[in-house]
């Protein structure tokens, strides 16, 4: 039977490196990050449609789209936000979709899904079961405020920006203590897949 694990997190709390893991043990991880690259890519319908919905002066000289610019419109905006997310949204879950019938119809039982804001979005149900990357919020800040070179305001405000942690936590099939080495996060991600029977 086909399985659909999906892997979150919160910002600097290492699903990166966790999703990373996933792949050197050979398996298929799909990324929203990069479906959401992807899907407003010139040519592509979410592309045309941001155009049409946003004007010319949101791209940039070669065509693509001015992300910065586009940032600045919606960041202080909730209509223009809701617009933007309407169109990108539905074009990444398509993608993603996709990428995961292609792995099924190759032949692989598991695919992973890789969204950072699985909870938030409400994409359980594209799931059959979820792990989260844990750090306690100390930690998480500390490793923001370095990762991004933010100020303790800064960091607090995009960590503030995503439900908690402890939230995430709570709603998990697994969760994956991230806090030790690299060894560790890895023993207990094989412990999880050993135990779902996939590894």
């Amino acid at each position: 039977m086909s399985q659909v694990i999906g892997i979150t997190g919160s910002i600097a709390t290492g699903k990166s490196t966790v999703s990373k893991m996933v792949k050197e043990f050979g398996y298929t991880v799909i990324d929203a990050d990069i479906a959401a690259r992807v899907v407003v890519e010139p040519g592509e319908e979410a592309y045309t449609k941001i155009v049409n919905a946003f004007g010319e002066e949101i791209l940039q000289p070669n065509g693509e789209l001015d992300r910065k610019r586009l940032g600045n419109i919606v960041f202080n905006n909730e209509e223009k936000r809701l617009l933007l997310n309407s169109i990108v949204h539905p074009a990444v879950r398509k993608w993603m979709n996709e990428q995961k019938e292609a792995a099924f119809n190759r032949g692989e039982k598991v695919v992973f899904l890789d969204i950072p804001l699985l909870y938030e979005s409400k994409l359980t149900y594209m799931t059959d079961k979820v792990i989260v990357v844990y750090v306690d919020q100390n930690t998480q800040l500390d490793r923001l405020m370095k990762r991004n070179e933010l100020t303790e305001q800064e960091a607090k405000a995009r960590i503030q920006s995503q439900m908690s942690i402890e939230e995430k936590k709570k709603l998990a099939d697994a969760v994956i203590d991230n806090r030790g080495s690299l060894e560790e996060t890895k023993q207990q991600l094989l412990s999880i897949l050993t135990s779902w029977g996939i590894q």
